[in-house]
């Protein structure tokens, strides 16, 4: 039972987002802070427990980052809707956790288990720092000092991308120039082959 829970988190996790969305939509900050809280608690629960027992499993390790990058992804959009922060916040992002996203498909069914980094798990909290604080802001009317935090957001979640490719680029886990060559290769010849046929 106990090696469910993970998954069942981040479950959880997915119910969260559209009732953080709404809050925000009707300005309902406080509300917002508090689901947005109890979400990232149920991610670091759910890393927790998926280690300690071992329970790391094929949807989770696709699950679990999807959970995070939508529902990170659907709050700056949302923020960003509303007039709170500025676009070239979320399109960065957007460009980061999409490619992210695609990496953990990639992974998907596979023995390989990546470990979060620093700068991964870095870029998650200044991310989760800036919407705290710009959902303080909204609700107290303080300078908006959330702006530095999202752009210190933004210049790590660029080098996590840079330093997580080169990471699957340098272990082989991503094609390099001779495999490119050598697929592009076999596709001509099987197509010739069927025209045989």
């Amino acid at each position: 039972m106990i090696k469910h829970i993970p998954n069942i988190l981040t479950v959880i996790r997915f119910i969260f987002i559209p009732s953080i969305v709404l809050a925000l939509v009707y300005d309902n900050y406080l509300l917002a802070l508090i689901l947005f809280t109890l979400s990232s608690l149920t991610d670091v629960l759910d890393g927790k427990i998926a280690r300690k027992y071992n329970a790391i499993s094929d949807f989770g390790k696709l699950m679990d980052p999807l959970a995070d990058k939508l529902t990170q992804l659907s709050i700056l959009l949302t923020l960003a809707i509303k007039g709170v922060i500025d676009w070239w916040i979320v399109v960065i992002l957007v460009l980061k956790e999409t490619v992210m996203i695609a990496g953990a498909s990639f992974l998907y069914g596979k023995s390989l288990v990546v470990s979060s980094k620093w700068y991964g798990k870095l870029t998650t909290v200044l991310i989760y720092i800036a919407v705290v604080s710009s959902c303080i802001i909204k609700i107290y009317g303080f300078y908006r000092f959330d702006i530095y935090i999202y752009a210190l957001a933004v210049l790590f979640a660029i080098f996590s991308l840079i330093m997580y490719f080169t990471y699957f680029y340098g272990n082989g886990y991503l094609p390099n120039k001779e495999e490119l060559k050598k697929q592009s290769k076999t596709v001509p010849e099987k197509s010739v082959r069927n025209k045989k046929q």
